[in-house]
């Protein structure tokens, strides 16, 4: 079974800790060799951030386990890539706007 390389996460999370403090957490994961958050949305009580992780070997339920274990939910999985390399994704013509009146 191929390894996950790359994964992108849309997550809810209450606004502590802090999105550095969850990314170092990340970081630490056996597997995992980077790790960005960026924060998408801020109301009162949480934070809509995006999450990407690239390694060797990324165990999906050890990811999942660090954000709700900081009190997070995954919203989403919107990315994922596995293999022997990463792939990156080919714009096409359905990726861009119509440009015809």
């Amino acid at each position: 079974m191929s390894n996950i390389r790359r994964l992108v996460l849309d997550v809810v999370k209450p606004q502590f800790p802090s999105i550095i403090d969850l990314a170092k957490q990340l970081a630490d994961l056996k597997g995992i060799e980077g790790v960005d958050v960026s924060l998408v949305e801020m109301d009162a009580k949480t934070e809509s951030v995006k999450i990407t992780c690239e390694g060797q070997n990324i165990r999906y339920k050890e990811v999942e386990n660090v954000i709700s274990t900081n009190g997070g939910t995954v919203h989403s999985v919107d990315k994922v890539s596995t293999g022997s390399t990463i792939v990156e994704e080919v714009p096409t013509h359905q990726d861009s706007e119509s440009t015809l009146a």
